[in-house]
């Protein structure tokens, strides 16, 4: 069942990322995080990402400005193994609290909690018109990419982002599509680094466990961008937006409350 739901996920996101304005692991870490420990859904999700974004990369290296990922993608592969660290720090962190519903008991960790927050935040941010219009100025490439790192380190959220910073940075469209590939590929690099040497390695049986669910979503990624390019381009995705951005909303609460 895990294998479809998240063939499935992976199949449609990789498509919808292309007009959506969600990023693949915006959409793709909640489903992960229904099946695996948070941690383990983080790294499992870099994965899919950091696969994608490689055969990408393949195609449009060459398109980048990088001078611009100097600026940008350095500060990000910095403070994406910060906030990797932190992800670690917070999986090791004792239960916080535990309470009975409906005759079930429900666990409140640390890791839950911080990336329930994250995820409702983004998903709101990524709703909200005034947020998909922002835009910031040159000068703060270097602080883009740091926050970029570091969400996409402590929870996977980077896409929206690295958008808001990289757009008036005075790149053609394809090298804005270019450079912000880059930019992932490196931020995924450095994040994976982390999650190898710290929580995976605390969770070795589960993370066998998880090599299926991260090959199909891998490819069922790949056929999606394939797809999505050439299905989807006439198609109107606001309530489409509208819909992920609830799911994940609810999804961050339910990780919070500990229901997931």
């Amino acid at each position: 069942m895990e294998l479809f739901v998240i063939g499935i996920v992976s199949l449609l996101a990789a498509g919808l990322t292309l007009f959506s304005g969600f990023g693949l692991g915006t959409i793709l870490m909640p489903v992960f995080s229904l099946f695996f420990p948070v941690p383990l859904a983080v790294a499992a999700t870099a994965v899919v990402h950091f696969a994608n974004n490689i055969f990408k990369f393949g195609l449009m290296s060459k398109q980048a400005d990088w001078r611009v990922v100097a600026r940008f993608g350095l500060p990000a592969a910095v403070f994406a193994m910060a906030g990797a660290g932190l992800l670690n720090l917070f999986d090791r962190m004792p239960l916080l609290t535990t309470y009975e519903l409906s005759g079930r008991n429900f666990e409140i960790t640390a890791v839950n909690g911080a990336v329930g927050i994250i995820i409702m935040a983004f998903a709101l941010l990524e709703t909200w018109p005034r947020f998909q219009g922002l835009a910031f100025a040159p000068r703060w490439l270097p602080l883009g990419g740091a926050l970029s790192g570091f969400f996409g380190g402590l929870s996977g959220n980077q896409g929206a982002l690295r958008s808001a910073f990289l757009l008036k940075a005075g790149l053609s469209k394809e090298g804005f599509v270019a450079t912000g590939i880059v930019s992932a590929v490196i931020v995924d690099a450095a994040r994976l680094v982390v999650y190898g040497m710290g929580f995976m390695a605390d969770h070795v049986a589960q993370s066998g466990e998880m090599l299926g669910p991260v090959v199909v979503g891998t490819l069922c990624a790949f056929a999606g961008s394939f797809a999505g390019k050439r299905l989807l381009q006439k198609v109107t995705l606001r309530a489409v937006r509208a819909v992920v951005g609830a799911a994940m909303f609810v999804i961050g609460a339910a990780l919070i409350a500990g229901w997931v």
